[in-house]
């Protein structure tokens, strides 16, 4: 019976288990800009800048909304900046500084560095909508 059940189970589809993660970002330049986020599952993947899932987006009156489909049930931490000058990365002054806006889920900080995976982890269960502001 137990093997019928782990058949069963393996023979389900993928998408049963899979959940949409709806993202709303706020407080962004008023002006045009380009808002990239990325989506980890791990610390790890965090630490080592390995995205699961990225999303490019335009910044309207400073804000965004963007759906990441199809995720499995787990942990999920996202790191995003608005890029104000268009040359697809987050600028840094002389000290490393970040002199354009960026975010994490949770509204997540860090001290002297980005947040911790865990401070920025939500969980994703079901279909969940989350918001954060950029800084």
């Amino acid at each position: 019976m137990k093997a019928v059940l782990a058949l069963a189970a393996l023979a389900m589809p993928m998408w049963v288990n899979a959940a949409d993660l709806r993202v709303t970002v706020t407080d962004g330049p008023s002006g045009p800009s380009t808002l990239y986020l990325a989506l980890f599952d791990s610390a790890e993947a965090l630490a080592n800048n390995q995205a699961l899932a990225s999303h490019k987006v335009a910044l309207l009156d400073g804000a965004a909304q963007l759906v990441f489909s199809g995720l499995p049930v787990g942990r999920y931490a996202i790191k995003s900046f608005a890029d104000e000058n268009g040359n697809a990365k987050l600028d840094t002054n002389i000290l490393g500084m970040p002199t354009e806006r960026y975010g994490f889920s949770n509204n997540a900080r860090g001290r002297l560095g980005p947040p911790t995976f865990d401070a920025a982890a939500v969980q994703l269960d079901a279909d969940s909508s989350i918001h954060f502001r950029l800084r």
